[in-house]
């Protein structure tokens, strides 16, 4: 079968296409003939061997995809032709992936491919980092940067559904309208957040910061908070790590949060299963709706890493796997 593979950290352009066996069947897999699959920031980091996840070379990536079972295992809830969403954490980026029947997910009839292909990374992620670490409640305010991209995009759109205001945070005039269409009630520009901040809140400050870009900004998202407010560390886009001068945190009363979904339910992923049922209403009743940005065939694989890398993604990037 047709594969991305990664033979060499030399990152996304070294990332090609060739044959690669198969995947068999195991005891408590479901083989799925993936359609579409999601991309994201960690698999850029992968291909260059920066991510926590260093597999042995050479390796095929990809984190999630949607479907169609081709085979499950004895006993297994799903059978041959079910439409499914799954999160297989690498090996999504070929034809055919095994995937633990856990980490597989019933994906509606009305759900596009590629939409079922961009949910597990990000909604999933999403969702533990508002429910489980923010403890996001109804009528608070939360400021998203990244806003035009998957993780941003995801946040406005579940802090909507839980009945939050959504301050939007964008790096340039050209990622407005993808916050604005996500559903964020005021979008800002990164330069000059923490004043529009303050103004949008009539200077109290929001309550919840979600980050998955980190960098230089970092301080300003502390000003930023309301007191008892929380800063959920969810990621690095920008590069550098930041640093905390603890001082802060007293002045308010405010918290940095690390959000780390996978050290959470890679002990127990039936937690997987639990998320997913309680953002499918969502999805169903239209609350969710993943702006899906750059689609490339599966021989643009490169291509689609580099859209991410450079920071051009508005939306989520998948890969065509099959039409």
């Amino acid at each position: 079968m047709r594969a991305a593979r990664v033979t060499s950290l030399g990152g996304p352009s070294s990332v090609t296409v060739g044959e690669v066996p198969e995947p068999t069947l195991e005891r408590g897999h479901v083989l799925v003939d993936v359609h579409e699959a999601g991309v994201s920031f960690p698999d850029v980091l992968m291909s260059r061997g920066l991510y926590q996840m260093r597999p042995e070379l050479p390796f095929v990536p990809g984190a999630e995809c949607a479907g169609v079972v081709r085979e499950a295992a004895e006993g297994s809830t799903f059978t041959a032709g079910d439409r499914v969403a799954a999160f297989p954490v690498l090996g999504a980026f070929a034809e055919t992936v095994a995937v633990p029947e856990a980490m597989v997910f019933p994906l509606p009839d009305a759900v596009s491919f590629a939409v079922g292909a961009a949910l597990p990374m990000n909604y999933l992620t999403v969702h533990f980092a508002l429910t489980q670490r923010g403890r996001l409640e109804r009528g608070e305010v939360v400021l998203v940067h990244g806003a035009a991209g998957g993780i941003g995009t995801a946040a406005i759109q579940l802090a909507r559904a839980m009945d939050a205001r959504v301050i939007a945070v964008v790096s340039s005039e050209d990622k407005i309208e993808t916050a604005r269409a996500a559903g964020a009630h005021h979008v800002v520009l990164a330069d000059g957040f923490l004043t529009a901040a303050k103004e949008l809140t009539d200077g109290r400050g929001v309550d919840v910061v979600v980050d998955p870009v980190g960098g230089d900004r970092f301080t300003d998202s502390l000003r930023s908070l309301a007191p008892e407010g929380r800063l959920l560390v969810i990621g690095f886009t920008a590069g550098q790590i930041p640093e905390v001068k603890v001082n802060r945190l007293l002045l308010n009363n405010i918290s940095v949060v690390g959000v780390g979904w996978g050290a959470f339910w890679m002990p127990d992923p039936s937690y997987l299963r639990t998320q997913w049922d309680a953002i499918l209403p969502l999805l169903e009743s239209g609350q969710l709706a993943p702006p899906i940005g750059g689609r490339h065939p599966l021989d643009d694989v490169a291509g689609a890493l580099a859209e991410i890398d450079e920071r051009r993604a508005q939306g989520k990037v998948t890969l065509t796997v099959r039409q």
